[in-house]
């Protein structure tokens, strides 16, 4: 089963915790890198005890050669990237295989909610639901975790379990003979989906959606365990895992001959003279990429009998054992409805603590601690000012618009308003409310120019709400004219629409246009 070791480190401390877990040796990677190092380090030491020994003078120099030829070019293997990418596959692919497991709990929850009856009949089915989903997920393992066949190496062994009955065997060893080439696995399941449909029938079950909600769970846990399947027949390619392997064994081949220790100095210096008696970054550095590619030969396929594999064989006993609580132990029962502790309160406002010194607040949102208040002065002046002058602006455009609006078919105003130049308080204290500005110009009663502070105090808003009222009365005048239409015929054969319209309509149509 997988080493569990989170309890260790549930809370970090002044000294590592991971640091106790370096002199574990069960599922720990110099359990996995031993010998791999041993034979790496044996093969370092023979080729130095030769060259320092053994080997003649220009014997010792062609070795140098190698030596410096190997030491220069082996980094030009790609080591790092290739295992770093084929690790977080296998690891990826490791933990999908653990969440595609299946586990019955689920449908026991709704054979028990769902099946009534205390009888012996209504208790038969139940069980029997659950014995054959518990019996699809062993055939399923006993196809690919070696632990489990070496278990249930034939149906006789899931017989002596339990789990299968001598009726069931012959069902299935018949089925064997006649379709040798394909898995059996999810007969026990149709078995249970009948078992459902005769409940239904017998009115064990109440319901069709009750029936249609078992269903679709037993086949949920079809496909989970096919999928399982599907891990055990495709597999990571062999040509990544070959590469990945190659590239590992290569590098250290050269590794083993370059970064052995010769009397040459290296790039004009002086010889190393700690790596003459030790290895130690050469050594490391195996440790490192060689425990890299044991990580992941071991998970490629958790379902093995490695240390972190996943114990299926405890599976298999837990499920049984639950899922006969469930639907029979456990069925229709409950423990007594009783008031809880906050029937008057409706809802607690705090919870209690064991150690009232580990309570804590709320957590704070992002902005709680920031002040407003503490903004600079000048910043405020500006916006506000700004906000002002903006608000200033938009009443004198509306102010403008509407008198634009009202006043459009005025040539007067159009000889002394150019669109091409802002408009100006100038332009509009030639307007008037009471007095049409038709006639000549010495016939009109002089006027004086509004100042500054006269048009200051104007009521945009009344303005602007006056000429709301005028549209909306234009707009029910338009439509009260609408139900006077009437239709004829023309002389075509088709028909015509004619809208009556008064003469007040047309003016305001004429206005419209200009």
């Amino acid at each position: 089963m997988t080493v569990t070791y989170t309890a260790n480190v549930n809370t970090s401390k002044v000294i590592s915790n991971f640091l106790k877990l370096l002199f574990r040796w069960r599922g720990s990677i110099y359990k996995l890198v031993w010998i791999d190092l041993f034979i790496f380090f044996s093969l370092y030491c023979l080729l130095a005890i030769s060259y320092r020994m053994l080997m003649s003078a220009k014997a010792q120099e062609v070795f140098e050669g190698i030596v410096y030829y190997c030491n220069m070019h082996g980094n030009l293997l790609p080591l790092s990237f290739v295992l770093g990418f084929y690790v977080s596959i296998v690891m990826g692919r490791w933990w999908q295989q653990y969440t595609t497991i299946p586990w019955p709990d689920s449908i026991a929850i709704l054979v028990s909610s769902s099946i009534q009856g205390f009888d012996d009949r209504a208790r038969a089915m139940r069980r029997t639901i659950l014995r054959y989903v518990c019996l699809c997920q062993v055939i399923v393992f006993t196809m690919i975790s070696p632990n489990v066949k070496k278990r249930f190496p034939t149906y006789n062994q899931i017989i002596d379990s339990g789990l299968l009955l001598e009726n069931e065997k012959a069902i299935i060893e018949n089925m064997d003979i006649a379709f040798p080439h394909y898995p059996k696995h999810w007969m026990p399941i149709v078995w249970a989906a009948s078992i459902v449909m005769r409940a239904r029938k017998e009115n064990k079950i109440r319901d069709d959606y009750a029936v249609k909600t078992i269903i679709d769970e037993l086949n949920k846990f079809r496909g989970f365990c096919g999928f399982l399947l599907y891990y055990d027949w495709v597999s990571v390619p062999l040509v990544y895992t070959q590469v990945v392997t190659l590239a590992t064994y290569t590098f250290f081949l050269f590794s083993v001959i370059g970064q052995q220790w010769t009397q040459v100095a290296d790039a004009g210096g002086a010889p190393n003279r700690v790596e003459q008696w030790f290895p130690f970054l050469t050594i490391l550095q195996f440790f490192f990429y060689m425990g890299w590619l044991k990580v992941a030969e071991s998970l490629i396929n958790p379902f093995g009998e490695d240390d972190d594999d996943f114990e299926l064989n405890w599976m298999i006993d837990r499920n049984l054992t639950v899922s006969y609580l469930i639907v029979d132990e456990m069925h229709q029962e409950h423990p007594e409805l009783v008031k809880d502790q906050y029937w008057d309160e409706v809802f607690p406002n705090e919870l209690p603590y064991a150690d009232d010194a580990k309570r804590t607040g709320p957590p704070e949102a992002s902005t709680a601690k920031l002040d407003y208040r503490a903004t600079n002065s000048e910043q405020r002046r500006f916006h506000m000012s700004r906000d002002s002058t903006a608000t200033n602006r938009s009443g004198r455009d509306n102010f403008l618009n509407y008198m634009l609006d009202k006043h459009s078919s005025s040539a007067s105003f159009a000889e002394n308003y150019h669109p091409s130049r802002r408009s100006t308080w100038e332009d509009i204290s030639r307007l008037t409310f009471t007095e049409p500005l038709d006639g000549p110009e010495e016939d009109r009663p002089r006027r004086r120019r509004p100042s500054r502070l006269d048009s200051a105090s104007v009521d945009f808003d009344e303005l602007i709400e006056q000429r709301h009222q005028e549209r909306r009365d234009r707009m029910r005048q338009r439509f009260l004219n609408m139900r006077g239409t009437h239709i004829r015929t023309s002389p075509s054969g088709g028909y015509t629409v004619a809208v009556l319209r008064t003469a007040s309509d047309e003016a305001l149509g004429e206005e419209e246009d200009a």
